[in-house]
């Protein structure tokens, strides 16, 4: 099954009902793509996706198993919005090598290469994603994304993922104050591991709860910590896992 399904929205309300929805600003879309989330009225994570025009449509690129909810949330929000939601039939391509023509760069980090669209299969070039993903601690669908995350913990303003400048959108008002009134005590953090354990795995500190062990690569992974909890003792399932400054 392919691991993203790739939308088609059109209608002549489509670029401002975007634009009231989703974390970052769809203007970006003008110069490439733009990496962006759909986050609940409490500010938590419901979908991070990619937006790309398509002539006077946009294409919305997420994870498979968050499109039929997707979907759905977004008709909920349509009303009598000129907006049509349906499969645009194209499939991803993304590598890391040499960019075919219409492909474009992924805006999370240079090293994530390009992403094309194409009614081919979906496929890649064989680069180790997971590798690259940890080494950058860049977060994952369904993985270090979950609906208890909020976007700010999981990195999305180093991600080029949220605009704080573009005005309201769904979840803006929790995720400001994140930003500009807390100072955060959670969040995900590159980690050394020295042995494994599998995803999900609780991390300890003094025998305290200290966070979660998730994607692992080249005795590397991406964490979520309590920063104050933080310590040089930290395990997880066995592995020693300690903070990459």
């Amino acid at each position: 099954m392919p691991n993203r399904r790739i939308l088609r929205l059109s209608g002549s309300d489509t670029d401002s009902f975007l634009q009231g929805l989703v974390t970052n600003d769809i203007a970006g879309m003008d110069s490439g793509l733009v990496y962006t989330a759909l986050l609940t009225p409490q500010g938590k994570y419901l979908a991070d996706f990619f937006l790309k025009r398509d002539g006077e449509a946009v294409l919305l690129d997420v994870a498979e198993d968050l499109a039929d909810g997707l979907v759905k949330r977004l008709g909920m929000y349509k009303l009598r919005a000129d907006v049509a939601i349906e499969d645009s039939g194209l499939n991803l391509q993304r590598g890391t090598g040499p960019a075919p023509d219409g492909a474009l760069p992924d805006p999370r980090h240079p090293d994530m290469g390009w992403r094309a669209y194409t009614a081919q299969e979906e496929s890649d070039d064989g680069t180790d994603w997971d590798a690259i993903r940890v080494g950058h601690c860049i977060p994952e669908t369904g993985i270090e994304l979950t609906p208890d995350s909020y976007i700010l913990e999981a990195g999305f303003e180093v991600l080029n993922g949220v605009d704080f400048k573009k005005g309201c959108y769904v979840g803006q008002e929790v995720t400001a104050r994140m930003k500009h009134k807390t100072e955060l005590r959670k969040g995900l953090r590159s980690v050394a591991v020295d042995g494994a354990a599998p995803v999900g795995t609780a991390i300890t500190s003094g025998g305290k709860p200290a966070g979660t062990l998730f994607t692992q690569s080249n005795g590397r992974g991406i964490a979520y910590l309590r920063l104050d909890r933080v310590g040089d003792d930290m395990q997880a399932d066995g592995a020693i896992v300690r903070l990459i400054p």
